[in-house]
């Protein structure tokens, strides 16, 4: 006798077309500029982004791409693309130019989780089950939760409401998953953390660099360190601010990197916990290990003085 596939219960069914809706709304909000993503924000009950706002947060302040958070330069593209881009290939889809952002992985995952309920057999359903779960946990929960802790924190009226819906729907995922067996490849294999020894060059590739540091910089950070401190504040490329602040008052500025960092150790300590492998701990520890490192620099710089 032939098996009948097993099919989900009406609820859980009813559940999960629900959660991919959301997480496909929530993923054009962060791909698709305004006004196109106006209907959407307007569906979830979110204030419609203007164009100055969608582009500060998602364009110049924190752009919403895996490869700027897991990567070793804390840039676009390199190796931390190419791997997502191998998980569009490997499931048989041609990886779009955009293949990390935030948004695309978002509406992919939607995709893969209706494709699971619409599968005729348990087969296919539980192929299905393991390519949506490696989405979420290799390519989304390894950097998604800090990026958007750090888009909340930049204020943006329209888009911290955004921030926190999108948290707060991975996390039911991931909770929901099975456990992790292992960290994401993104972090077993994750360049060395910022270390009191090299060059200020060193010191700056490290910084900017999150799965480095453990820390996202954004330029609003920046602003509010150099007022803070009374420090000049040039407008550029973060590096170049950080070197500018660097080169006025390296004492009060390793002092404040040293307090932003211990700040992000407690920022991931208290994310939502998941069973099994879960990176926030992973993040903690790197974050908390830079702030040592920041305060070691800045005690032997006042001793050497």
């Amino acid at each position: 006798m032939t098996a009948r596939p097993i099919a989900a219960s009406p609820a859980s069914a009813s559940a999960a077309s629900t959660s991919a809706e959301l997480l496909r709304a929530l993923g054009a909000v962060a791909a698709s500029p305004p006004p196109c993503c106006h209907p959407v924000a307007e569906s979830l009950g979110l204030p419609a982004p203007t164009a100055a706002e969608h582009t500060g947060v998602f364009v110049l302040a924190a752009p919403p791409h895996a490869a700027i958070h897991l990567g070793e330069h804390g840039k676009l593209g390199g190796e931390a693309l190419d791997r997502v881009a191998g998980f569009w290939r490997a499931i048989g889809l041609h990886p779009p130019q955009d293949a990390d952002h935030l948004g695309a992985l978002l509406m992919l995952y939607a995709e893969l989780s209706d494709a699971q309920m619409a599968a005729r057999s348990e087969a296919t359903r539980d192929q299905l089950r393991h390519a949506r779960e490696a989405l979420l946990f290799e390519h989304l929960w390894s950097w998604a939760p800090g990026y958007l802790t750090a888009v909340t924190r930049l204020g943006a009226p329209s888009l911290a409401g955004w921030a926190q819906l999108t948290l707060s729907a991975l996390g039911r995922e991931a909770r929901r998953a099975a456990p992790p067996r292992a960290l994401p490849l993104a972090l077993r294999m994750a360049p060395p953390p910022v270390t009191a020894t090299g060059s200020r060059d060193q010191l700056l590739d490290a910084l900017v660099a999150p799965v480095r540091s453990g820390i996202l910089l954004t330029g609003a950070d920046l602003r509010e360190a150099a007022a803070a401190a009374g420090l000049g504040y040039r407008v550029g490329e973060r590096r170049y601010t950080l070197r500018a602040m660097l080169d006025q008052d390296p004492s009060t500025t390793l002092g404040w990197l040293g307090s932003h960092a211990g700040r992000w150790a407690a920022l991931h300590s208290a994310q939502q916990p998941i069973g099994g492998h879960d990176p926030r701990h992973w993040w903690t520890q790197r974050a908390a290990r830079t702030a040592r490192t920041l305060q070691r620099l800045q005690t032997r710089l006042v001793t050497a003085g």
